[in-house]
């Protein structure tokens, strides 16, 4: 069921963070003083039968609460390619950080897809811990609660299918429930990462994301990344500004701003 439709998937950059250095992207790295900035994404899969978001980013006051920029808005960023964010079905939820989680709002019809640990991890005694809630906004996490009430949240337990082409797998490490997303393109499966590897070089070289709960965790989701693209060129970290060299341009209007994922890179 899940090997039967081949999408198009698109990278929105909403966000970014440029005044960073490396030792906030990178444990145990030398450079550490280096510049490191990151960008931040959503991400559009669809084909004539179907449109499906994968997270749904910060808003603007998020953004000022936490020392970030906001180009335009996730669902101003869907605007500008023709699609209503009102009108989205299906959103997968690849975990409830503030980056990640935010603006559930602006998706009034849509079931959140989300793995069941997370939502226990985002809720439970960790939470008690200061240092453990810092990636988290407590709004976000009770608007989700909120929509898991009202019959909107579809759990997931390791491995789910979502739609023909396309299914989620639980990579934990930086967070508990964090979850990617494999998808059948013309190009062979394509894994939207996420945050199992905010950039190439926490993946190719396996230095883990500063933000780590869990080492071994996070290594073995590295090797599961690979597993699942069979081609490791395939797997998209979450946060790379890097994915906009390597990948083309939806069109010339939108270049540096929304780019293809499921063609062939650009680096050969």
């Amino acid at each position: 069921m899940c090997e039967t439709e081949t999408y198009e998937i698109l990278a929105l950059k909403y966000g970014w963070q440029p005044h960073r250095t490396r030792k906030e992207n990178f444990m145990h790295d030398d450079d550490h003083a280096a510049p490191g900035p990151i960008a931040y994404y959503v991400w559009v899969i669809r084909n004539e039968n179907r449109t499906i978001l994968v997270d749904t980013g910060f808003d603007t006051k998020e953004a000022a609460r936490r020392g970030r920029k906001v180009d335009h808005e996730p669902h101003q960023m869907l605007n500008q390619i023709g699609i209503d964010a009102g009108s989205i079905e299906n959103v997968i939820v690849s975990h409830l950080h503030f980056d990640h989680a935010g603006t559930l709002h602006d998706f009034p019809q849509a079931q959140f897809h989300l793995q069941e640990s997370e939502m226990a991890y985002a809720t439970g005694k960790c939470m008690c811990e200061p240092s453990m809630q810092v990636p988290f906004t407590v709004d976000h996490v009770c608007d989700m609660v909120r929509h898991v009430y009202s019959g909107r949240v579809q759990f997931h337990n390791g491995d789910g299918c979502v739609a023909p082409g396309i299914t989620v797998h639980h990579v934990p490490g930086h967070s508990k429930g964090l979850q990617c997303v494999r998808v059948m393109t013309q190009n062979g499966p394509v894994i939207v990462a996420s945050d199992a590897a905010h950039f190439y070089e926490n993946f190719e070289m396996r230095k883990p994301f500063s933000i780590t709960i869990d080492m071994d965790a996070t290594l073995r989701s590295y090797t599961k990344l690979a597993d699942l693209a069979g081609n490791p060129r395939n797997v998209v970290p979450g946060h790379d500004p890097l994915v906009f060299e390597r990948y083309p341009a939806l069109n010339a209007e939108t270049q540096g701003s929304v780019h293809r994922l499921d063609v062939s890179r650009l680096d050969g």
